[in-house]
């Protein structure tokens, strides 16, 4: 019995320092870095991190007790991104979260080696050079992509809808930015009997111009794309809209948010929420390389009555019917 006894102790002994390492294992405290273009607080970005937050708590991650969060915010200084993501490599993050063209290549300067997460990207990511392919992103770079050409068709057909006697509509994009081409936007205008007038923009001062241009063109309404350039600018874009009196449809949430008439757009708040998943594979030892980027699956469409009114417009009832939200 006694070398039973001794036996057991022994046993008990020798597992006892895998157990404990195990257990170091379970309470380990992940760090998780998280980069926005916006300030603490603010309207835009504190919606898309809460649900960021949502997503990790629904996989058991919980804050300050097996996460820590470092979030830092370049307060719509652009230029502070680069600082900011080599702070949060330099504070030895295990996976950084970033939304934005502009974020994503501070980030992906400032470390080749910490996985990074696109929580939403409105340029297309291989043309953008971040990753090689969507199915094989083939380096430290991968997550989820604001693009979806079949939205393009459903802007135009909603604008319509809703301003039932438009025949002509500026196409106002980015010519540096590859994902925002016209093509699906015009094959949508010619289905809906709409003449197309395509307009560009690559620098502040160009916004005059092209919404001059499409008062002189005779548009009855304007079509603003995405992406990281745009969305800089975004108040100035929704004041030319509303000083040319033009119904604008947004290709982004934020702009009516902000202001601006229409959007139908990806929900970003859930692309966040989806972002938490790639957290966690990556936590659990999945490589970025190896994770597809995914593409946007819930849309929303948002009426900002006010702008409406701004401008003189009433919108169908029909319309408001079909709009997620409504801002009155």
């Amino acid at each position: 019995m006694k070398k039973k006894v001794i036996g057991l102790a022994l046993s008990a002994m020798l597992f006892a320092p895998c157990s404990f390492a195990e257990a170091q294992q379970t309470g380990k405290v992940h760090r998780i870095g998280l980069l926005s273009a916006g300030p603490p607080g603010d309207t835009t970005y504190t919606p898309r991190h809460d649900a960021f937050r949502q997503g990790l708590r629904q996989l058991g991650y919980v804050e300050g007790k097996n996460v820590i969060i470092e979030e830092r915010f370049a307060e719509g200084k652009l230029d502070r991104q680069p600082a900011l993501a080599a702070e949060l490599v330099s504070s030895k993050a295990e996976v950084i979260v970033v939304g934005g063209a502009t974020g994503v290549r501070a980030t992906r300067q400032a470390t080749s080696i910490v996985p990074i997460v696109m929580a939403f990207i409105s340029d297309d990511p291989v043309q953008a050079g971040f990753v090689a392919s969507l199915a094989q992103p083939g380096g430290n770079i991968t997550g989820l992509t604001s693009i979806s050409t079949e939205l393009s068709g459903k802007r135009l057909e909603l604008l319509k809808e809703a301003f039932p006697k438009i025949s002509r509509v500026a196409y106002l994009r980015d010519p540096t930015n590859p994902a925002t081409a016209p093509a699906e936007t015009e094959v949508a205008a010619q289905a809906l009997k709409v003449k197309l007038q395509p307009l560009e923009a690559q620098s502040p001062g160009e916004f005059e111009k092209a919404f001059r241009s499409a008062v002189k063109g005779r548009a009855d309404a304007i079509i603003i794309q995405s992406g990281g350039f745009f969305t800089t600018h975004q108040t100035r874009i929704i004041n030319l809209a509303a000083k040319n009196r033009l119904p604008a449809m947004y290709t982004e949430q934020d702009y009516v948010l902000a202001g601006g008439l229409m959007a139908y757009a990806t929900s970003i708040p859930d692309l966040y929420r989806r972002a938490a998943t790639y957290v966690d594979k990556i936590l659990k030892g999945a490589k970025p390389a190896d994770l597809p980027v995914e593409q946007p699956t819930k849309f929303e469409f948002i009426i900002n009555l006010k702008a409406a009114k701004q401008i003189g417009l009433t919108i169908p009832p029909s319309v408001l019917f079909q709009a997620d939200k409504i801002i009155k």
